[in-house]
């Protein structure tokens, strides 16, 4: 598949008839929340975990030293905490420009604190699309971070925006916390 999804997720998801929808956010999406909104907040997926497995060829990295971003992948019984967005229907034209380098349009069933639940269209980018980068380490993880810089800045940026903005949710993200913690020590050595 190609690292350039739009069209697939325009022909993919239909909105027609529809104004209004969720959408889950689990990575800048909860921290660059540039586009218009009518309600946001926190809420869990069930059965998916984050993982910085996607290449970033077009934001926090380049065609010749892509990026590593946060996508989801499958894990039964885990829990993924992030915001939701109620938006109209339209925002996907910004969004899946946005999130166009391998992000696929699913859907998912959202818990809200109060225990509601609503179906929603989460971004997801599967080991199918050009731009997967695959399992890592976490030290191999944020020694690749650190390295790269892209259109929207740093890569280590990304990452440390996200760590803070999960704190914010009082969220626990072992992954993304350990990756942190190596590209502090990192951060401290090049300093230095």
């Amino acid at each position: 598949m190609s690292a350039n999804t739009i069209s697939i997720n325009k022909q993919n998801h239909q909105l027609d008839g529809k104004d209004h929808v969720w959408l889950f956010g689990y990575g800048s999406l909860i921290f660059k929340a540039d586009f218009h909104y009518l309600q946001r907040q926190p809420a869990i997926i069930s059965d998916w975990q984050r993982r910085f497995w996607q290449g970033s060829h077009d934001h926090r990295g380049t065609p010749d030293n892509p990026g590593r971003v946060a996508t989801l992948a499958p894990e039964s019984g885990a829990l993924c905490r992030g915001m939701a967005y109620m938006i109209s229907t339209d925002t996907f034209d910004y969004l899946d420009f946005r999130e166009k380098n391998g992000y696929l349009r699913l859907t998912t069933t959202l818990a809200f604190d109060d225990g509601n639940r609503a179906e929603a269209l989460v971004y997801i980018a599967t080991e199918k699309n050009e731009a997967y980068l695959g399992p890592a380490s976490e030290s191999d993880i944020a020694q690749h971070i650190h390295r790269c810089v892209g259109p929207r800045g740093t890569n280590s940026n990304y990452l440390f925006e996200l760590a803070n903005a999960l704190r914010d949710l009082d969220a626990v993200d072992d992954h993304v916390f350990e990756i942190e913690r190596h590209l502090l020590i990192l951060s401290d050595t090049t300093s230095a």
